[in-house]
């Protein structure tokens, strides 16, 4: 090859082809970490619930990792204390105790199921929890209905 027909190759893209290789790579790093940013935040966002009999046979696996434990609140178990509220929820025949630290929604009561955001404390069977949720399906509803007001306007 002479030095011409080199001078006329570099002109015409002779390195166009590392370039390309340069930008597909480029692209597919860019591709490959969008896509496991995806995953990794609709993995985290898919956070199901335990029943009490579940979460408390898994109690080892679980560990004090974050999970939501769903339970009907115990009658009679409820106990105003500073900064929250302690009580036990129930299912299954089996029972959590349960230590909140916040503030419990209004429809929060005795009888009713809940799904609790927390971690088991230590070893035992205590959760702890930092939010209520109340659950309330139609049957609740219609059991209920001084405790869910509809909407004034409709």
């Amino acid at each position: 090859m002479t030095v011409a027909e080199a001078v006329r190759r570099e002109r015409a893209g002779g390195r166009a082809p590392r370039a390309q290789l340069r930008m597909w790579l480029a692209a597919a790093a860019v591709i490959a970490c969008i896509a496991y940013l995806l995953i990794q935040g609709m993995t985290n966002s898919l956070v199901y619930f335990h029943t009490v009999p579940g979460a408390l046979a898994k109690r080892a696996q679980l560990g004090g990792s974050y999970f939501r434990l769903e339970g009907t609140v115990v009658k009679g178990s409820i106990r105003k204390v500073p900064g929250g509220v302690d009580f036990s929820v129930a299912g299954g025949g089996r029972e959590v105790s349960v230590l909140d630290r916040g503030n419990p929604p209004q429809l929060f009561a005795a009888g009713i199921p809940v799904v609790l955001e927390g971690h088991f404390l230590g070893n035992g069977n205590t959760f702890w929890s930092n939010q209520i949720l109340v659950k309330h399906s139609s049957s609740y509803i219609a059991a209920h209905p001084n405790r869910v007001k509809g909407d004034p306007k409709a």
